[in-house]
């Protein structure tokens, strides 16, 4: 039995306390909010963020952030991206013991275009990280909590600590594969949000099966292209954490990109949507890193850009479609077009 804190009541971090609660372990699970904490420990439920389901009993709850880092030998980032380097700079104060750490959330930041590892590297004390691990893959919460069998992917250079990550989260219907490849694996959960977006505009516009296939094939190409560039192995995209959550967070209902991408397609303004969706959509603000790295590493994403215009220059969304389908002649099998 491991004592491990999640940082993040968020229904990923719940569920993924649920699956650590389940396997055996001594969990506690961090709120920012009081009453919050307070549901969790009282009445078993978080009904904002995962309806309907009772939380296991031996599950604890805190929104004292000190009393969860002392807890953790295992320490689960599930903060939105915006949150990472705040709270980590938060929990470096706290941090009096060694500790593995493990982040779930994805994105990139923008203008330091930092991947969370990246940030996590930068803001905790070296001599307080025994590792860090990524854990990512195509994982609703919502299917998780009902014991809908999932498959991710546990990543460090580290193998060792890869495993330790893997023995710790996986069960008969939670399966962890490793990677080393940390780098493809952050960017692959990253930017799928950003596709995801323009999946969910595609039907917005009602452009159907056809499209939203293309678009996902494009995307993963533009995904590969930049992520190889940066040092990702090109296998990974094809993997768990590339076309598998790709493929899950354009097509699901579940999917926060993919319904805030339909409400832009319907032709509702980004803050519309922001507000009406009540939850962080990871794809917008990665749609700016994404931007920008493309023009760091000189990389052509018209998809991405296309977006980009969409999102924070008022483009209207079939005039971006258009211009994309009016591009000049490619050869599909080269990556560099």
């Amino acid at each position: 039995m491991k004592k491990v804190s999640v940082l993040g009541a968020g229904s990923w971090g719940t569920a993924l306390a649920m699956v650590l609660t389940e396997n055996g372990h001594d969990t506690l699970i961090w709120s920012h909010r009081e009453d919050q904490a307070r549901e969790i420990n009282e009445r078993h439920t978080n009904k904002k963020y995962i309806p309907n389901i009772q939380l296991p009993e031996k599950l604890i709850a805190t929104s004292d952030l000190q009393k969860a880092v002392d807890h953790g030998e295992i320490i689960v980032f599930a903060v939105p991206t915006k949150a990472i380097r705040e709270v980590a700079e938060k929990v470096n104060d706290y941090l009096k013991k060694k500790a593995l750490i493990v982040h779930v959330s994805k994105g990139i930041e923008p203008d330091t275009l930092k991947r969370i590892s990246e940030i996590l590297e930068e803001t905790l004390s070296t001599h307080m990280v025994e590792d860090i691990v990524v854990l990512s893959g195509p994982s609703h919460a919502e299917e998780v909590v009902l014991h809908h069998p999932t498959t991710i992917t546990a990543a460090c250079a580290n193998l060792r600590s890869a495993e330790k990550i893997q023995d710790l989260f996986m069960n008969h219907y939670f399966r962890v594969y490793t990677n080393t490849d940390v780098i493809g694996v952050e960017l692959g959960g990253a930017l799928k949000n950003v596709i995801a977006l323009a999946a969910g505009i595609s039907d917005g516009l009602n452009y159907g099966d056809n499209a939203k296939a293309a678009l996902i094939t494009r995307g993963l190409a533009e995904i590969t292209r930049l992520g190889v560039r940066m040092g990702g192995n090109p296998f990974t995209f094809a993997g768990l954490t590339g076309m598998g959550d790709l493929i899950v967070t354009c097509t699901s209902v579940h999917s926060r990109n993919w319904k805030a991408g339909n409400m832009l397609g319907k032709g509702m303004k980004l803050d519309e949507v922001l507000e009406n969706m009540g939850m962080v959509v990871e794809g917008v603000r990665t749609t700016k890193a994404a931007y920008q790295l493309a023009q760091k590493y000189d990389v052509p994403m018209p998809i991405t850009t296309a977006l980009y215009e969409v999102l924070f220059e008022g483009k209207d969304p079939k005039d971006a479609v258009d211009e994309l389908m009016h591009r000049g002649k490619k050869r599909e099998i080269d990556y560099l077009q």
